[in-house]
C-alpha cells in the first residue's frame, strides 16, 4: 500500500513592491493543493489583521522559546520586531501531502533552502529598477525616506537573484502568475515527486543510463 506523498516546500522571494503577495494570492486561489505558511511576529496586530490568518501574533518571550526549542524554521529581526516561520505547521501540511508556500525575504529564504535543499525557490523580479521605484511610490503608503530605504534594500536583494532555481519577471501580472503556476506544476512532475508512478511500474528512483 502506497503512503501519502509528502508535499514540497515552495519559496517565493523578491524585493518589496515587486508583487509577490498578489502573485501568491492568485495561485493560492486556483490551487487547492497549496498551503500558505503563516509567519509569526512579535509586533501588535494592525487594523483589520486577524491572528492566525495574517500572522501569528505572539510575545517576544514566546518567540524566543520557539527559537530555543527549534520550532522556527527561519527568523529575523527588523526594527526591533521579530518575524519567523513556525516549523510544526509547515511540517504538518507537508506530511498531509500539501505543497507549502513561504513568501519571505531573501534572508529567510536562504535559511529555508539550507534546511530544505530540494525546495522550489522562485525569485520575482521587476521589469526594471525604474519600474520598481515607481511601484513603491505609487503605493502611497511610504514617505520619501521610506521609499529610499526600501529601494536600497531591493537593490541588495536583486543582487542575490542568481541563488534561486527559478527567476520570474513580473512585467505583466497575468504572465507572472502563469509562469509561477507552470514552475509548480513542473516541479510536481519531477521523478522525486512521482513515487506512486515509480512504484506502479516497479521502477527504482535512481538515475540510470540507457543500455
Amino acid at each position: 500500500m502506497m503512503k501519502n506523498k509528502r508535499g514540497q516546500v515552495i519559496v517565493i522571494s523578491g524585493p518589496s513592491g515587486v508583487g509577490k503577495g498578489t502573485i501568491v494570492k492568485e495561485i493560492m486561489y486556483s490551487d487547492p493543493n497549496l498551503a500558505f505558511s503563516v509567519s509569526a511576529t512579535t509586533r501588535a496586530p494592525r487594523v483589520g489583521e486577524i491572528d492566525g490568518r495574517h500572522y501569528h501574533f505572539i510575545s517576544r518571550e514566546q518567540f524566543n522559546d520557539m527559537i530555543n526549542s527549534g520550532d522556527m524554521l527561519e527568523y529575523a529581526e527588523y526594527g526591533g520586531t521579530l518575524y519567523g516561520t513556525p516549523q510544526k505547521s509547515v511540517e504538518k501540511e507537508l506530511d498531509d501531502g500539501r505543497d507549502v508556500i513561504l513568501e519571505i525575504d531573501t534572508q529567510g529564504a536562504f535559511q529555508i533552502i539550507k534546511k530544505f535543499p530540494d525546495a522550489v525557490s522562485i525569485f520575482i523580479l521587476p521589469p526594471s529598477l525604474d519600474e520598481l521605484k515607481k511601484r513603491l511610490c505609487d503605493r502611497g503608503t511610504e514617505n520619501e525616506n521610506s521609499v529610499k530605504i526600501r529601494f536600497g534594500a531591493a537593490e541588495r536583494e536583486l543582487s542575490l537573484a542568481d541563488k534561486f532555481k527559478y527567476l520570474v519577471v513580473n512585467d505583466k501580472l497575468e504572465d507572472a502568475i502563469f509562469d509561477v503556476q507552470c514552475i509548480i506544476r513542473a516541479s510536481r512532475l519531477q521523478k522525486t515527486n512521482r513515487s506512486e508512478i515509480l512504484e506502479k511500474y516497479n521502477i527504482s528512483n535512481k538515475d540510470k543510463r540507457s543500455e
